[in-house]
Formats: C-alpha cells, sequence, structure tokens
C-alpha cells in the first residue's frame, strides 16, 4: 500500500494530499528513511511524521483498504510523541 494512503486510511493525516505534500516535504521518514508519497509500506513498518512541533513515532500493525473511523486506530500503534517546542517558560 502507498504510503500516503495508508496515512490517509489510518487518519494519522485526513487528507490523502495533505499526506502527499507532507511526505513530498520531507516530513515523514520509513525506517528511519525519508519517503515519497508512493513509497510502498508493509506491516511492520516504522514511520516517523512530523506534524508542526510535534513528530509521532508508529508502527505499522495491519494494512486495509477502508476502515471504519473507530477502527482506524487498529492499523497502528504509536511508539512515542515528542514535542518539538521549547518552553521558554521552564527555566
Amino acid at each position: 500500500m502507498r504510503l500516503d494512503k495508508f496515512l490517509k486510511v489510518s487518519r494519522l493525516i485526513k487528507r490523502r494530499p495533505v499526506a502527499k505534500q507532507a511526505a513530498d516535504a520531507g516530513r515523514i521518514k520509513v525506517n528511519g528513511r525519508v519517503a515519497d508519497a508512493a513509497k510502498q509500506v508493509a506491516v511492520g513498518d516504522e514511520l516517523e511524521i512530523r506534524l508542526g512541533p510535534r513528530t509521532i513515532f508508529v508502527r505499522i500493525e495491519s494494512l486495509a483498504e477502508t476502515v471504519r473511523k473507530g477502527e482506524a486506530g487498529s492499523l497502528y500503534t504509536i511508539m512515542r510523541t515528542e514535542d518539538g517546542r521549547d518552553d521558554l517558560l521552564s527555566f
């Protein structure tokens, strides 16, 4: 399955054109390598998705052409998230 299609079906990114733009901008990595929207993904692949200041690390658990909204989260496991914002008030 294409990376942009997986991101849309899993609802990690809500629209496929937005997923394509993010991939084309180098904000998505598959198994540690920058990937384009057409990259084929498989079960077990690890994605790093940078959305604004936040980075989400997920592992693909299953693939499906379509899935109900409530079941979209079963396609992946969130391994961790990182918030890249500097907190100026913390010092």
